[in-house]
């Protein structure tokens, strides 16, 4: 079972080493799983079937993913002494970190902001092509800032707040579990052509898992504008744009955190965005007080880390009061 020691030690691992790529990673063992079996499941259910495919789908990752993560720390916990607790100990809080995002979060979006800063727009449209699902090809300075700023707020609480939600919540299983969803929704999630009835139960479970963490997140976003810009009024209106356009996004909840940073930043997130080259026209998020600028990104970024402290700090609180003695 983790404690709080593991929860702060796996965020901290995060931030030191992120996901390399010569380490193995569960997220990336758990997305191999779901594309081999999504090829299995559309040769075995016909096009008018695919609703149930997906259920499948849904069922045979998830599900799996959390009795191994079940499996694996029951076999850890038995460590009682000496050098192979501490391997076992070292081992759960590696895989504790493989749940949290925050580094390579962070990281994608300073690639960004160093690439507009050199004057690179091409290169800056290139890198965020690689954590966004938009056209970025044409995208001008500030569109590519927008965007940049609308990730970090969305995937703090993809890859941070839920993630730690579900370890206070449910340990490694749970967090697991969220991380196979999560996975889900972004590879099958879509509502075009191909996805729009294979990938339905992802999508509608990912909204059920992020309808919690995303209002967390946005909280947390009030609670760092506090803190990073130490303005009370950011504060206050990040809460304030939080509760007014919180709910103007195609998601039911990537909108909430999206209009909180909007509010402590005073500028205007969400509009029309191209996909395939095809415009949709999404809701404006927050009020133009301000343009959208490199220092609203780097402002950003440092809001996403602080609210991620935050959160940390407040699961392993939560941790250590209803954790049994």
């Amino acid at each position: 079972m983790i404690g709080p020691f593991e929860l702060v030690a796996a965020f901290f691992l995060d931030l030191a080493i992120g996901d390399p790529a010569w380490l193995p990673h569960p997220v990336r063992i758990i997305g191999r799983a779901i594309a081999q079996m999504e090829n299995i499941l559309r040769g075995l259910f016909k096009e008018k079937n695919e609703k149930t495919a997906g259920v499948l789908l849904v069922v045979f990752i998830v599900l799996p993913s959390a009795a191994a993560a079940f499996i694996i720390t029951s076999l850890l916990a038995k460590a009682n002494s000496g050098l192979i607790l501490v391997i076992c100990k070292a081992i759960l809080i590696y895989l504790v970190g493989t749940t949290i995002a925050l580094r390579e979060l962070i990281a994608s979006a300073a690639k960004v902001t160093s690439a507009i800063k050199a004057g690179a727009l091409d290169e800056a449209r290139r890198h965020l092509s690689m954590i966004v699902g938009r056209d970025t090809a044409e995208l001008p300075e500030e569109g590519v800032l927008r965007a940049t700023i609308e990730t970090l707020a969305e995937n703090l609480s993809d890859g941070v707040v839920a993630p730690l939600f579900y370890l206070a919540l449910g340990g490694l299983p749970l967090a697991m579990a969220y991380k196979a969803i999560n996975t889900l929704d972004s590879m099958v999630g879509y509502k075009n052509e191909k996805y729009v009835r294979f990938g339905w139960a992802a999508a509608k479970l990912d909204d059920i898992a992020n309808y919690i963490p995303a209002r967390l997140s946005g909280l947390f976003v009030v609670i760092a504008s506090f803190i990073v810009q130490r303005s009370f009024s950011a504060g206050r209106n990040a809460m304030n744009i939080m509760q007014r356009d919180g709910r103007n996004h195609t998601s039911p909840n990537s909108g909430v955190p999206e209009a909180a940073m909007a509010g402590a930043l005073g500028i205007r997130l969400g509009g029309p965005s191209t996909y395939g080259g095809v415009v949709s026209q999404k809701p404006y998020i927050g009020d133009a007080v301000s343009e959208v600028g490199l220092s609203s990104a780097q402002k950003a970024a440092h809001i996403v880390f602080a609210a991620s402290t935050i959160s940390v700090s407040v699961a392993a609180a939560v941790h250590a009061l209803v954790r049994p003695a």
